[in-house]
C-alpha cells in the first residue's frame, strides 16, 4: 500500500520512491536549509522542482474547483492576530507542550505591543459566518509556528482551511470529499508528473486509496487500545496525546492497513475551541473533533464541532490562563443573534503533498523550505 514510512522497532523507517532511496530512522536527519547557490543549481536543474511545481499549481486549482462546487467561498483573511488557536503555549506554562499545534511567532506591532503571525486562518473564517447568507468559506494561506522543523514538519506552510455552517459528519465527509477530489485530479491531469516520483502500481493505489474501504474511523481511546493491543507497550494503556506521536500514527495505519480518521480526543490536551462530545469516559471529557491520518504517514487534517457556550469558552479560559481581552471578538461572535454553529478543518499542504509523492522529507516538497533557521534567500 501507498505511505511514506514503516514503524517498527522504534524507528521510522523511509521506504523510498523513485527518486530517493530507503532510509533506516528519517527522525535522525535534521534540517538543513540549503544555501542561495545550491537551492538556485536546484530550482534551476533538478527535475524534481519541476515535477513538484505542476502538482502544486495542480492542487491549487483541484482545491478552488472542489470549494467552487460545494458552494464555499473564498477569504483573504489577516497574517497577523492576537487570537492563536494554542493558546496553552504561551499564557498557561506550556500546559501543551506535547502537541504541534503550538508556538506562534511574536512580533512587535507598531505601538501596540507583542502580536503573532497567524498559524491557523480558523477564526477569521469563523468570523466570516456572521454576514447573512454566507454559509460555507475556505482560505488557502500561510501558517507560521515557532518550532524547529523536523522530518514532517516546517516552521512555514500552507494550510487548505474550511469553515462552514455544517454538522460535525458533513464536517468529515467535506474534507474526505476534498481529498478524493485532489487525488483524482492530479490522476486525471497530472500522470506524468506522478510517475516522477511513483512506480504505475503505486499510481493505481492512489484511485481507490480515499475510498470507504481503505478508511478507518475510531476513537482515540480505541486507537490507543489497538496500539496497545499490536505492541505490547503499557504506556499506550493510559489515553493521553504524550503517548501518541510521529511513530504512534505511522503504526497504527500500518496494523489497520488504512488511512485513520481518529475522533474523540483528550478535551483538555487540544486547543480550547473544539467542542465537547456528547460522550464522557473514564471520568475524563472527550472532544468532538477529528484528525485524519494518512496511510503510512502523519496527521494530515486536524477537524472539529467549534465551542459555542459562552460560559463554556470562559472556563477554557481561565484553564489555559487566557488573555480575554485578545479573545473578545471571538467571545462576543457567539453573543450575536445570526451567530449559527460551525464546524471545520485545516489540511497543511506540504503533508499531503508529501504523502502523495512519497518524499522522504517535508523540506524536500517546498521549493524555498523555511525552517527555524533558514530566513534566506
Amino acid at each position: 500500500m501507498l505511505g511514506v514510512y514503516e514503524a517498527k522497532k522504534g524507528e521510522l523507517s523511509y521506504s523510498g520512491n523513485r527518486f530517493c532511496s530507503q532510509i533506516a530512522d528519517v527522525r535522525l536527519t535534521n534540517f538543513e536549509p540549503y544555501s542561495s547557490s545550491e537551492l538556485l543549481d536546484k530550482l534551476s536543474n533538478s527535475k524534481h522542482f519541476y515535477h513538484l511545481h505542476q502538482l502544486d499549481a495542480a492542487m491549487f486549482m483541484a482545491t478552488v474547483d472542489y470549494f467552487r462546487s460545494i458552494k464555499a467561498d473564498w477569504c483573504n483573511l489577516p497574517l497577523t492576530t492576537k487570537m492563536i488557536s494554542s493558546p496553552g503555549e504561551i499564557y498557561a506554562g506550556k500546559k501543551l507542550d506535547y502537541t504541534t499545534d503550538a508556538m506562534p511567532v511574536n512580533l512587535e506591532w507598531f505601538d501596540q505591543g507583542n502580536i503573532f503571525l497567524a498559524e491557523s486562518s480558523q477564526f477569521y473564517l469563523e468570523l466570516r459566518l456572521l454576514i447573512d447568507r454566507v454559509e460555507k468559506v475556505f482560505s488557502i494561506y500561510n501558517s507560521f509556528r515557532k518550532e524547529p522543523a523536523d522530518f514532517s514538519h516546517l516552521s512555514e506552510f500552507q494550510h487548505i482551511e474550511f469553515e462552514g455552517v455544517v454538522s460535525f459528519q458533513e464536517n468529515v465527509d467535506t474534507y474526505i470529499g476534498l481529498l478524493r477530489h485532489i487525488t483524482k485530479h492530479l490522476l486525471n491531469h497530472n500522470e506524468k508528473d506522478l510517475a516522477f516520483y511513483l512506480t504505475k502500481s503505486e499510481i493505481n493505489e492512489l484511485k481507490q486509496t480515499f475510498d470507504d474501504k481503505n478508511i478507518t474511523t475510531l476513537t482515540f481511546r480505541e486507537a490507543m487500545q489497538v496500539l496497545y493491543k499490536e505492541l505490547g507497550d503499557s504506556k499506550y494503556q493510559n489515553n493521553s496525546l504524550k503517548n501518541f506521536g510521529a511513530f504512534e500514527e505511522v503504526a497504527l495505519t500500518r496494523i489497520l492497513k488504512t488511512h485513520c480518521n481518529i475522533t474523540e480526543f483528550p478535551l483538555e490536551e487540544i486547543p480550547f475551541y473544539h467542542d465537547s462530545a456528547f460522550t464522557e469516559k473514564d471520568g475524563h471529557k472527550y472532544a468532538r473533533n477529528a484528525d485524519f491520518i494518512l496511510l503510512g504517514y502523519r496527521e494530515t487534517i486536524g477537524s472539529g464541532k467549534r465551542i459555542t457556550d459562552i460560559d463554556a469558552i470562559r472556563e477554557k479560559a481561565l484553564f489555559f490562563n487566557l488573555p480575554l481581552d485578545d479573545y473578545t471578538p471571538y467571545i462576543d461572535l457567539r453573543a450575536q443573534a445570526k451567530y449559527r454553529s460551525t464546524c471545520g478543518f485545516g489540511l497543511g499542504w506540504q503533508r499531503y503533498m508529501q504523502w502523495l509523492t512519497k518524499m522522504p522529507y517535508i523540506w524536500d516538497v517546498c521549493h524555498i523550505p523555511r525552517g527555524h533557521y533558514a530566513p534566506k534567500p
